[in-house]
């Protein structure tokens, strides 16, 4: 079938499709229901159902005969460490480690934080806690302490897994420090670290908590210990993943552990086009919501080989890291941010170091993460000669929203869109008083309940915020709290969250379209678009942009070209009459560019520090550029 006919058969009879779709996962006990509306917040997917998602992620695996197949290949050019791991050995670490944390007295349904960095041993991890039916929630690593002992509580951990160290170029982070910091704020007290020393910087354990990754499971192989897979309910809880919320508490999303699977296992295949044995790169940390779904869960439960990159697209060594990776690796699919490839691409522009590596194993890119502006992806296009695919989705559901469904139907590429809507989702844009706007109409994305199998069904212990969250805003609906357009051929185009929809004298205004106009100018490596406060016209756009390097022209030149740029290809409206140079764009550690933060500092507004800032550093520099310009006080 191919996509039309495909969406169709979902939308006829949604039930009939996921059921088929559900044979492909190994149940413990089938579900009696498919779907049932009347449990949970809006209904839950395969009631009844039991499972293991260890079992279909490794067991089966060897079970078929591919336990030599290679499930994990770990790359760190920052240790310069390269190992690879089969199935078979995965299972017996993951087995070890599940009955190490048993022994501790970790149990079925017990909440288990990870603190690690992009190691194998975080894949080991969360699989070990999925064997013996806990709950693990993932925080990355070098996340401040307070914000670690805010996820500790609200998760009411039993244990904590970590490391003794995060390696970053030029710099180390000391995970055990904040970890320590971490527990003494902490109303809960974990029974016990188990900690992973690495060679870079090993710690000092603390007497009656810590205890030696290697030393636990060395005593557990000696004395034959080895878990087998809990039977869990499908709808019991897989993990807990928090996201930040409006308010400043962090939002545990909750995945349900039947659905979860089925959804990503129907992913591989269908949207990514990956098959068993292929090796797929999702390089993104597993503190990230990519990082589960697409390093350790998808292309485990398909039979794949999932690889776990220890380092960033620049700078370990240089903008040709991800291709030495690629033809090490016999990458056969890549997926990560648009800003590792606007690194690139500001890095490397005319593809020097490309040219020095074969990629012709490399079948597709997939982008997501933050909007993937046309100019980025027609640099990648050019460069790769493969197809790249923007694809839209969030941490609440856990896979991709809309996009080219590549193992289904190639369909055509729209620079700006992140594809077609997935089967499952009843994408539909309202306007703010819940009605549908035409085609072509900028407006509220929602998605018409229920959410598919893989969604979250819920909020850790808050169904009230979660209903106030997501479910309130648009009644039937799921509200993302972004912004677009659906367009007449059916395609999404994601603007900018809600948030980021600014009113300029009563004009409401993306700026991402006009982050997308700056983008396309030759001397631009990356950009931003915020809306400053303005006492006449409510909000005016302020823009940010980066020089590529070796632009030795003034700032102030091509300031004024990317105004005229705006006015050209978006008119008076915009009122786009500011942008400022920036040595660098404020971003997270998995890429995203902090704009809520560049707002804040150009109103002059208090804000807190982001949790998962890349360099503090940088958000000085964006006030000094804007108090050069007399643009703040």
């Amino acid at each position: 079938m191919n996509y039309k006919e495909t969406y169709a058969a979902w939308a006829a009879d949604p039930e009939g499709f996921w059921g088929a779709v559900a044979h492909d996962i190994d149940w413990i006990k089938p579900p009696e229901r498919v779907f049932n509306p009347d449990a949970g917040v809006y209904g839950r997917w395969f009631e009844g159902a039991t499972c293991n998602t260890c079992y279909n992620a490794v067991d089966r695996h060897v079970e078929a005969g591919h336990g030599e197949r290679a499930a994990i290949i770990y790359d760190s050019p920052v240790t310069d460490t390269k190992r690879t791991i089969t199935y078979a050995e995965l299972l017996d670490e993951v087995a070890t480690l599940g009955a190490v944390l048993q022994d501790i007295g970790v149990g079925q349904g017990d909440r288990v934080i990870l603190y690690m960095p992009m190691v194998a041993e975080a894949m080991i991890a969360m699989l070990a806690c999925a064997r013996i039916g806990a709950v693990h929630s993932v925080v990355f690593g070098g996340f401040a302490a307070t914000e670690l002992a805010t996820r500790i509580d609200d998760a009411g951990a039993k244990a904590v897994i970590t490391a003794s160290c995060g390696i970053e170029p030029g710099r180390m982070i000391d995970y055990m420090s904040l970890l320590s910091e971490a527990i003494d704020i902490a109303t809960v007290k974990p029974i016990g670290c188990l900690v992973l020393q690495r060679d870079a910087q090993r710690c000092e354990l603390t007497a009656g908590r810590d205890l030696d990754w290697a030393e636990m499971m060395a005593a557990a192989r000696a004395a034959g210990r080895w878990a087998e897979c809990v039977e869990v309910a499908a709808t019991d809880p897989a993990y807990i993943l928090y996201t930040s919320g409006t308010t400043g508490e962090p939002k545990g999303v909750v995945r349900d552990t039947g659905g979860h699977m089925v959804a990503l296992q129907w992913t591989m295949k269908n949207i990514y086009g990956v098959n068993p044995g292929e090796v797929f790169w999702a390089a993104s940390d597993v503190g990230w919501v990519v990082g589960h779904s697409y390093i350790c869960y998808g292309p485990l439960l398909a039979g794949c080989t999932t690889l776990v990159y220890e380092g960033k697209p620049v700078g370990t060594p240089d903008a040709g890291a991800f291709w030495r990776v690629i033809e090490d690796h016999d990458v056969s699919v890549l997926f990560t941010a648009p800003t590792a490839f606007r690194a690139i691409r500001g890095q490397d522009f005319e593809g020097k170091l490309l040219a020095e590596y074969d990629l012709s194993c490399l079948r597709t890119l997939f982008l997501a993460g933050e909007r993937s502006d046309p100019a980025t992806l027609e640099w990648a296009e050019a460069h790769l000669g493969v197809p790249v695919i923007d694809h839209w989705w969030q941490t609440e559901t856990g896979w991709a929203i809309s996009a080219i469904p590549m193992g289904i139907e190639a369909l055509p590429v729209k620079h700006g869109s992140p594809g077609v809507p997935m089967p499952g989702y009843d994408v539909q844009v309202l306007d703010d008083a819940g009605h549908p706007v035409e085609n072509g109409t900028l407006g509220n994305i929602v998605v018409k309940l229920p959410l598919p199998p893989g969604c979250l069904p819920t909020l850790w212990n808050a169904d009230n915020r979660f209903l106030s969250s997501y479910l309130n805003e648009f009644p039937g609906y799921y509200a993302t709290s972004d912004a677009g357009i659906l367009d007449q051929d059916g395609y999404l185009h994601v603007m900018a969250r809600t948030d980021d929809i600014i009113n300029v004298a009563g004009h409401r205004l993306s700026t991402g379209a006009m982050e997308e106009v700056l983008a396309h100018h030759d001397a631009v490596a990356e950009c931003a678009v915020i809306g400053k406060a303005d006492a006449l016209k409510g909000q005016l756009p302020l823009g940010f942009f980066v020089l590529k390097s070796g632009v030795n022209r003034p700032d102030d030149e091509i300031a004024a070209e990317l105004v005229k740029l705006v006015r050209a290809k978006i008119g008076a409206v915009a009122a786009f009459k500011l942008a400022v140079a920036v040595p660098r764009l404020p971003k997270t550690r998995s890429g995203k560019v902090l704009r809520g933060t560049m707002q804040k500092i150009a109103d002059a507004e208090a804000y807190k520090m982001p949790a998962a800032i890349d360099d503090p550093a940088i958000l000085d520099e964006i006030a000094e550029a804007l108090g050069a310009k007399g643009l703040i006080g």
